[in-house]
């Protein structure tokens, strides 16, 4: 067992420095000590580097390091909660942080925050699952490379209207009636994704594939959760207009000019 009131590091398990850099570091803050031993073995195998803190304030310095790929949050800590250690990194990082929480009513609330997590994960799951979504995550391009093509290789390079919505991938920027909307990275895939072919039905089998790089992983509701985050940020500014994002009841979602 770790025992640690701080913070421990842990080099990935048969990986030299050339693995370990590619697949990066994954830090875990969790207060739950067997919990955090039992998830530092499961990624140290699966060669990542591994960072493990219960402290929330430490976690937000921690994160400062370029070599964190991954920040494994935990909601209950201490302290500062995951929240605010979430608010606190997305200031200066754009690593990738999955968070942890044991309740299923929190997750609409932690999604509805908007604090920039871009997935999720609720108590109990299994460490397999977890490093399969972290896996997941290290798969999605960043800085708006391949964003919006649902599997289907090819990238957009210029910004998409629908209706009065602007995506602009290259930029990662959305507007709407010349007003700024800003979204997590998870967030803008996912509209990305349904804005490259306005009109298209998407399954959500198809939306987990070109946002989250594999079919889903024991989580429907993840797709629906964050549809439900995207359709409150979209509303016009003055709450007019319907619905851009559409539900196809039974099949998935489309994206229409309304």
């Amino acid at each position: 067992m770790i025992a640690y009131a701080g913070r421990i590091s842990m080099p990935a398990d048969n990986a030299g420095p050339e693995a370990q850099l590619l697949k990066g570091t994954v830090l875990i803050v969790e207060d739950e000590s067997s919990l955090a031993t039992i998830l530092a073995g499961y990624f140290k195998k699966a060669g990542f580097g591994v960072t493990v803190t219960s402290n929330g304030l430490d976690a937000v310095d921690m994160a400062r390091d370029d070599a964190v790929s991954v920040i494994v949050l935990d909601l209950g800590l201490p302290g500062i909660d995951g929240i605010e250690v979430c608010r606190r990194v997305r200031t200066f990082s754009d690593a990738y942080i999955l968070m942890l929480t044991a309740r299923v009513e929190e997750v609409d609330e932690l999604i509805g925050l908007s604090v920039g997590a871009d997935d999720y994960l609720t108590k109990p799951f299994s460490p397999r699952v977890l490093v399969a979504r972290v896996k997941a995550l290290l798969r999605r391009p960043r800085n708006g490379a391949n964003h919006g093509t649902a599997g289907n290789g090819d990238s957009s390079d210029s910004a998409v209207a629908v209706g009065d919505v602007t995506i602009d991938p290259p930029a990662r920027t959305v507007t709407r009636r010349d007003t700024s909307i800003a979204l997590t990275k998870t967030e803008f895939d996912l509209l990305a994704t349904l804005a490259s072919q306005p009109g298209r039905v998407f399954t959500r089998e198809q939306l987990m594939e070109a946002v989250w790089g594999g079919p889903a992983i024991g989580d429907d509701q993840l797709v629906d959760v964050h549809i439900g985050h995207l359709r409150k940020k979209l509303g016009a500014p003055d709450g007019s207009g319907p619905k851009i994002i559409q539900t196809v009841r039974g099949v998935g979602y489309r994206m229409e000019a309304g």
